[in-house]
This record gives C-alpha cells, structure tokens and sequence, in this order.
C-alpha cells in the first residue's frame, strides 16, 4: 500500500496496521483497542494508578514519560514561551496558552 520497507517482519506488520485499522490490543477495562502492544500498556496505567515515572526534583509522578519531560522544565529556568501582552515567560507553551486568556477574557 505504500512503499515504506522495514528490515524486520515485526516492524512491518506494525506499519501495516496504519494501513489496515487492525486494533488487536484490546483494554480489558474500557473499550479502548490498539495496534501496539506498548500503547495498551500505556493506556492501562490509566486504569492501575500506575506512575513509574518520578521527578527528581520534586515527589510528583506520571504515568507517561512524557509528562514527566513536560514537568521537568517546571524546574528550569528556561522560559521560552512569552506572552506577547505583557512580560510573563512560561516554561510550557500550556501555560501560555493559559495565562493569555486574562488579556482575552476567555475561560
């Protein structure tokens, strides 16, 4: 279907499922299916409680390493994102995002 090539079988059947919708991953918990055996694994921490990912600045834990990178920058002085109102930076571009409302008045 397409002309990607994978050096392995398993990566290729993978791919395939991009093509194909196969969710052979099924939550036992909700109605939740996925074509990776990784992302079920993921999803269910959502179920467990599950946070194997600790901060080390802080006693905050997630349960998706992601969020823990998002986090750390909490603990940074680096600030990229900047309100274009006023002189406020914010470590994540989420907050922004929320601090500019109070210029717009959104909710």
């Amino acid at each position: 279907q397409c002309d990607k090539a994978f050096s392995q079988k398993s990566n290729l059947i993978i791919h395939q499922r991009t093509h194909t919708g196969d969710k052979p991953y099924k939550c036992n918990q909700c109605d939740k299916a996925f074509s990776q055996r990784s992302d079920l694994i993921k999803h269910q921490r959502i179920h467990t409680g599950d946070k194997p990912y600790q901060c080390n600045q802080c006693d905050k834990a997630f349960s998706q390493k992601s969020n823990l990178i998002s986090h750390q920058m909490t603990h940074t002085e680096d600030k990229p994102y900047q309100c274009n109102q006023c002189d406020k930076a914010f470590s994540q571009k989420s907050d922004l995002i929320k601090h500019q409302r109070i210029h717009t008045g959104d909710k």
